[in-house]
């Protein structure tokens, strides 16, 4: 092979390397891995998945988001906060504002699952006072 053809040869290689690096970045490369966490005071409660344990984790979704909005802090951050072995977060909300945090996201929860109308506010009451009491449990041995 002449010089002239190997310089041909490393050249296009070259090109085409320069391409793919283009390429890659013009689909998004930047942001691979980053997460994309979504606002929880518009996020929706997610599709609907079948059976029963789907309503419960579109309810417990419902319900951590509704909680995070109060808070004005992320779905994620909320749930990590409580797990002290992370040392990611410290848990920096008192009793009161972890109350009023847990009877949003009830709330939200329930008018998500129920609707706006009478039938959601009749749910969110008997949700706030049979679910929010355990969580409230558990939140105080997490502590």
């Amino acid at each position: 092979m002449s010089a002239r053809a190997a310089r041909s040869v490393i050249a296009a290689l070259a090109a085409g390397a320069l391409a793919l690096i283009v390429l890659e970045l013009a689909l998004g490369a930047t942001s691979y891995g980053r997460p994309h966490l979504a606002d929880p005071c518009t996020a929706s409660p997610g599709p609907a998945a079948g059976g029963a344990q789907g309503q419960v984790q579109r309810f417990a979704r419902a319900t951590l988001d509704g909680a995070a909005c109060e808070l004005h802090t992320t779905r994620e951050q909320l749930v990590l906060s409580f797990v002290p072995g992370l040392h990611t977060a410290r848990i920096r909300w008192d009793r009161q504002t972890i109350d009023r945090a847990l009877k949003a996201g009830v709330a939200r929860a329930a008018h998500a699952t129920a609707g706006n109308g009478v039938a959601g506010d009749v749910l969110a009451f008997a949700l706030r006072n049979l679910f929010a009491p355990s969580v409230e449990w558990f939140l105080r041995q997490a502590q």
